[in-house]
This record gives structure tokens, C-alpha cells and sequence, in this order.
């Protein structure tokens, strides 16, 4: 079992209520049926301890950790203390007390066997607690967290699902630092947004796979759609020109140039703000390459494909066949070099042979090699 710890700092009835908690708590687990008095319990601890107000928080997550240990780890009744703990975190926006414990939740989950509308309702309070503290990217893959358990069967075209749905999207369109929305479509809630919500289902499309043109000609469509809905305008109209122009890399990736000028006109913007887009795109990690001033190009390295599709694919399979070959050319060179190495070592021995025997004594081969004697002539 692993152990909730929290941090607290004492103060003069800490020790005292703390003590009485624990004793009560002993108590409780004495009893034939303990889980008749922990929801009281978990109710009277998340209420405002007036003895010690400003370390009110910490004095209940403390107890409440207390019981949490003391629970057997298959114990289901951990569910429902850790739900009054987020509820303490999320009130108090106290969310770094529980990041550490994040880790075990899957764990957690699994040992209890919970349902999967037990799932969603932890999930969500995980993610309001993240986001009420500021933690808005945990906040946001929590809730993608509590959507993926509404993939099944009529789950998925559920009242809350939908609600769900649209509050993902809220989240990743606000987010200016996010620029990957395969999660979102992958999700059969999403999906079934087609139906429902269709304008959300559409702006959804256009961030997934468009361009600033198409944005362009959804604002008209829709004038009040993106200021009615709590969508930040700014932050969607920049994230659109640098999904464009990661588009516009991805697409050239033949010559792996592009002219300033085809930049301005695809993002809507005048020619020496060009640089100022292209540090932007690759700041972002969505492309790699440098700027050319004076042939006015960006020399593409790099370039992030938004939509990974079948012809995607097929240049997948068309690197990998080119790779494939360059490899077969290097193993056959690599062959063709270590046969000639052999054919050139085998060679050497025969050759040292032949020259190591002809030092031995072979009598026909010394009467041949010796010098002829001498005639005497009279």
C-alpha cells in the first residue's frame, strides 16, 4: 500500500485534533461495518475546522489521508475518501497536495474495479481541481480522461457527453500552446458532435485539417459563433495562421522552400511580418528549418503533418523503400569489401607459404636454383 502523505504546518490545536481524528478513526475501524461512518466522517472533516482557520486545509487532508492509509488497498471505500479530499484540494485550490498521489491513480482504479460512470465522476473532479489551481493542461488531459469513458455504445451520444465534449474543445481551441487535435477526433462524443453540434463539429474540421481561408470563411458564416461561446479570438486567429503555415511546409515537401511572398498571402499578413511568423511556427515545434533573406525563402527542414492520412502513408512507404535500398547498397559494398579482404588475406598466406618453403632443403629444386661449377679449358 502506498501512503498519502501531506505537509502541514502545526499550530497549537493541531496536535490535539489530530490525535482526537486519529482515535476516532480507530474506532471507527473497530466497528462491524465501518463504511457507515465514513461518509459522516469525510463530511464533517471537509467543513471549515474554526479552531485553526488559516491551517484549515491541512488539518482535514491530513485526517482524511490518515483514513485513506488505514483503508485496505481493494478497499472501495478509498473511492469515496478520495473523492472528499479533491473536493477539500478543489475548494482550497490546494491541487500541488495531490500531484504527488497522481501516479497511483491507475493503479488505484484498477484495484477497485470501478464503473466506468465512477471513473468519469473522479476524473472530473481531478480536472476541475487542476484547472481551479491554474494547472490547465492537467486539467484538460483529465477531461479527456472522463470522455474516453463514454465510448461505449449510447454513452457516446449522451446529454453529458455532448457537454463534455463541447468543454474539450473550449479547452484545446483557449489553449494557445496546444496544436494537436487527433485526441479530440478520435473520440466517438466528439464524433458524435457531427449531429449535435454541428457548428462545433465544423471549427473543429478547420483547426484539424484547414486553412486560415476556410477559418476566415467560417467567421463570416458564424460572425457571433466564436464571442458567444467563450473562445478567445485572438488566440484562435494566431494558432490558425500557424497551423497554415505548418500546412504549407508539410505540403512543400518536394522543394523544401517557401517564397516569402506565398507566406503573406496564405496568412493574411504583410511581407516583413513573414520572419516574424516563421520564428513563431518554429518556436512551436511545429516546423524546422532557417530563413533565407536573401533569396527571401524558408529552407524547410522539418514540417509537422496536422493530418496523418493515407497519402501520408504512402510517403512513409516511400522513405522506407528508399531506405530500404540504401541499406541493401550499403550491405552489398560491405559484402563485396569483406570478400576482397579474404580473397586479398588467402593470397597473402599462399604467398608466405611459397616463400617460407622455398628456404627449406628440397634437392631438385637445390641443384636447380645452385650456381653452375666452373670448366676448367685447357
Amino acid at each position: 500500500m502506498i501512503p498519502w502523505r501531506i505537509e502541514s504546518n502545526n499550530t497549537d490545536s493541531s496536535p490535539e485534533f489530530i490525535a482526537a481524528y486519529n482515535l476516532l478513526i480507530h474506532l471507527v475501524h473497530q466497528t462491524p461495518n465501518p463504511d457507515i461512518f465514513l461518509p459522516r466522517l469525510c463530511q464533517n472533516v471537509s467543513q471549515p475546522i474554526t479552531s485553526s482557520a488559516h491551517n484549515s486545509t491541512s488539518l482535514a487532508l491530513n485526517v482524511l489521508a490518515t483514513l485513506f492509509n488505514t483503508l485496505s488497498p481493494n478497499q472501495e471505500s478509498r473511492y469515496h475518501v478520495l473523492l472528499a479530499i479533491l473536493k477539500i484540494i478543489r475548494t482550497h485550490q490546494s491541487f500541488d497536495q495531490l500531484q504527488p498521489q497522481l501516479q497511483n491513480l491507475d493503479m488505484w482504479l484498477e484495484t477497485w474495479e470501478m464503473e466506468k460512470e465512477d471513473q468519469r465522476k473522479l476524473y472530473l473532479a481531478i480536472s476541475e481541481a487542476a484547472a481551479g489551481n491554474g494547472q490547465e493542461d492537467q486539467a484538460y488531459q483529465y477531461l479527456l480522461k472522463a470522455l474516453r469513458t463514454t465510448q461505449d455504445g449510447d454513452d457516446a451520444s449522451s446529454e453529458e457527453a455532448k457537454t463534455l465534449s463541447v468543454r474539450a474543445l473550449t479547452t484545446a481551441f483557449n489553449d494557445p500552446l496546444l496544436y494537436d487535435f487527433a485526441d479530440l477526433t478520435n473520440l466517438d462524443s466528439v464524433q458524435a458532435l457531427r449531429k449535435s453540434e454541428a457548428t462545433w463539429f465544423e471549427l473543429l474540421e478547420i483547426f484539424s485539417t484547414e486553412t486560415l481561408d476556410d477559418y476566415a470563411d467560417f467567421q463570416e458564416s458564424n460572425s457571433d459563433f466564436v464571442s458567444s461561446h467563450g473562445l478567445n479570438e485572438e488566440v484562435l486567429e494566431r494558432k490558425m495562421r500557424l497551423l497554415t503555415l505548418t500546412s504549407l511546409a508539410a505540403s512543400a515537401s518536394s522543394t523544401r522552400q517557401l517564397p516569402y511572398a506565398q507566406i503573406a498571402k496564405a496568412l493574411r499578413v504583410p511581407s516583413e511580418d513573414v520572419e516574424m511568423w516563421v520564428i513563431d511556427v518554429i518556436r512551436a515545434g511545429l516546423v524546422e528549418g532557417k530563413l533565407s533573406q536573401s533569396s527571401q525563402q524558408f529552407l524547410i527542414h522539418r514540417a509537422t503533418y496536422r493530418v496523418f492520412g493515407e497519402n501520408q502513408w504512402r510517403e512513409v512507404a516511400s522513405r522506407l523503400d528508399l531506405w530500404k535500398n540504401s541499406l541493401t547498397n550499403v550491405l552489398r559494398v560491405i559484402r563485396e569489401q569483406k570478400e576482397s579482404y579474404v580473397r586479398d588475406k588467402e593470397q597473402e598466406l599462399r604467398d608466405a607459404e611459397q616463400a617460407t618453403s622455398g628456404k627449406g632443403y628440397r634437392p631438385g629444386r637445390q641443384m636447380r636454383n645452385a650456381a653452375p661449377a666452373a670448366v676448367e679449358v685447357e
